[in-house]
Order: structure tokens, then sequence, then C-alpha cells
């Protein structure tokens, strides 16, 4: 096992950001011992992390042609989106300059026409977002101790929903203790008809809620996990099978 580098650390008004690499991977930290972004260096494209998998479950319920992703960290999703979806068109949204930069220099992720980074704080940019509905929007904003509290908000919720297309997305990596938020969960129901959890091994508590009702059937949606499970380089059947409804 190769010994653990680092290659490079920042600070800023917001604290620190790190970069290690242990041979097989890069990953992103805001604080010592901290993993924010994991990056497989033979594939970067290959999601390393439960959550990050399980957010992909997106993809049974719709083909997106325009996501926004709302604090990007490393990248992972813009590049595993990018390298997956041909022709989709992807805004990222990311508070930190020093984040974006080694997003780009260390974690590969692609410099593309169909990829636009904006540094902005994310609640404001829904404040002021001019863009075309996207069909699906990924929140997993998170700072050095954990989810920032936006996220659980009523309002972010709205305005999230307000800016998906008539049948989007929206995905929230949360924890688990949000389970039990009633504000979250009340102002999810207000906005969205379709609301799916899965809770990871890691404690993650990923939120999947559509605007409009997927009838689909789970025979059908196995079929499609284990279609796209080959070309995702992960087994999303295993997060299927652990979804359920909100509150169930």
């Amino acid at each position: 096992m190769s010994p653990i580098k680092t290659l490079y650390t920042a600070t800023d008004e917001l604290g620190e950001v790190i970069v290690t690499d242990d041979g097989e991977c890069r990953v992103l930290g805001f604080c010592p011992n901290d993993e924010q972004s994991r990056c497989l260096k033979a594939a970067p494209h290959v999601l390393q992390y439960e959550y990050t998998q399980a957010m992909l479950l997106v993809l049974l319920f719709c083909q997106p042609r325009r996501v926004l992703v709302l604090g990007m960290g490393g990248g992972s999703l813009v590049t595993a989106l990018h390298h997956h979806i041909p022709g989709i068109q992807i805004t990222a949204v990311e508070l930190r300059a020093q984040v974006i930069e080694v997003a780009y220099r260390f974690f590969q992720m692609p410099r593309s026409k169909r990829v636009q980074v904006i540094q902005q704080d994310a609640d404001q940019f829904l404040d002021s977002a001019d863009l075309r509905k996207p069909d699906v929007i990924f929140a997993d904003l998170y700072h050095g101790t954990g989810v920032d509290e936006v996220q659980l908000r009523d309002d972010f919720i709205a305005r999230c929903a307000a800016l998906l297309k008539d049948d989007g997305w929206l995905v929230l990596n949360c924890w688990n203790e949000h389970r039990e938020d009633t504000r979250l969960r009340d102002a999810l129901r207000a906005h969205f008809t379709d609301i799916r959890t899965v809770m990871t091994s890691s404690r993650n508590w990923v939120i999947l809620a559509g605007k409009a009702q997927d009838w689909q059937t789970n025979g059908a949606l196995k079929d499609t996990a284990f279609k796209l499970s080959a070309s995702l380089g992960f087994p999303l059947l295993r997060h299927l099978g652990r979804m359920r409804g909100l509150g169930e």
C-alpha cells in the first residue's frame, strides 16, 4: 500500500482545502481526516461513494438533458454525468474558488462546453438563477462539520421545485438524523409527488423527489438498473434494493 501524500493545501475564509493521494485515489477534504470527494485516478468517472452512486438512481426515472449540481466538491457527479450521458448540459455551482481549482487540477473534472461552473453561494444562486429549467437538481451542500443547513430549509426545497421542469427531480444528500426532520418532510410533500429515499451503509440519507409520479413497475426499474450498472461501473441494483418511499 502506497503512503498517503498531501498534494495540496490552502485556506480561505471558510477553512482548509486539502488534497491527498494514496496511490490509487485522490481525496478532497475540508479538514484533517475529512473526506468530501474521492476520485479513482484510473477511472475518474466511476463514483466511489455509496451515496453518490445512490444519487444516480434518478437515472431510472428520467433521461436528463440538463442538470444543475449545487455543491460541486471534487466534481465526481459532474464527471460521471458528463461521461455517461452524451450531450448532457451541466451547470455546477460551487462556493469556494480553491475547490473549483482542485476539481480541475487534481480530480480530472472535464473542461467541456457542456459543463458550466459558477462560483457562487448556492442559496444566492437560486434567487438569481437565469437558466433553462433543468431535468434534475443535485444538492450536496456540505462543509467540514456536516450538512449545510440551507438545503434542509423549506424555502430551499420550494425554490428548487420552482426551477425544475414539470416532470423534474430533486436529489438531496442528507444524513440519517434528517429522517426525523418534520419540516423537511413537509416541504418535500408540499412540492413533490413521488418521493423516494435510500439509506446507505455510511448512514447517508439520499432523497429522490419527483414533481410527477413515476408508475414504472419494480421489475422495469430492476431491468433499467441492471443495464445501467455495466456502464456506470458499480451495481446500481444494490441501491435500488434499499429504496423506500418517504416515511417507510
